[in-house]
């Protein structure tokens, strides 16, 4: 059974996920500083996503809720990769018993290129790495500033 206290301690906590076939970047944020940290890139296994790695983030963050970025066409409809966006909100909500949140993504991958382009000079390899990791972290800062401007 697990501790009630320990239960309450993450209630401020959420993970968010910036979905993509080949790769997933995972944040993590709290409604109380209203603030995001990227986590990780997790590579999806022949277009599947590594449920076992979110599992365990999920069992180690013990987060109230998931963020995960919805892409649009610039006129408001679905893109190719939108239907499969849609799946994974259901497959997390359905596995994990959490409430899924779906956040605005457009451009959030672009932007995250953007800003590691412009703070420092990265390779290649390291922004396959941490690019999804910081699109991530950008969904769910934008999810926690809109929630935090309508609880005023």
């Amino acid at each position: 059974m697990q501790d009630p206290l320990l239960a309450k301690a993450n209630t401020d906590t959420y993970l968010g996920f910036d979905f993509g076939t080949k790769k997933i970047g995972t944040a993590v944020g709290q409604t109380t500083t209203v603030s995001a940290s990227p986590l990780q890139t997790i590579r999806s296994i022949n277009q599947i996503p590594n449920w076992e790695i979110i599992g365990k983030l999920i069992q180690e963050w013990r987060p109230a809720g998931l963020v995960v970025g919805i892409s649009k066409q610039a006129d408001g409809s679905d893109n190719p990769v939108t239907p499969r966006m849609l799946k994974f909100c259901r497959q997390l909500e359905g596995r994990y018993q959490l409430p899924v949140f779906q956040q605005d993504e457009t451009l959030s991958t672009y932007e995250a290129k953007q800003l590691l382009f412009d703070e420092v000079s990265v390779s290649a390899s390291k922004l396959w790495e941490v690019q999804d990791q910081l699109a991530a972290q950008l969904i769910l800062q934008t999810w926690l500033n809109d929630r935090t401007r309508k609880d005023y």
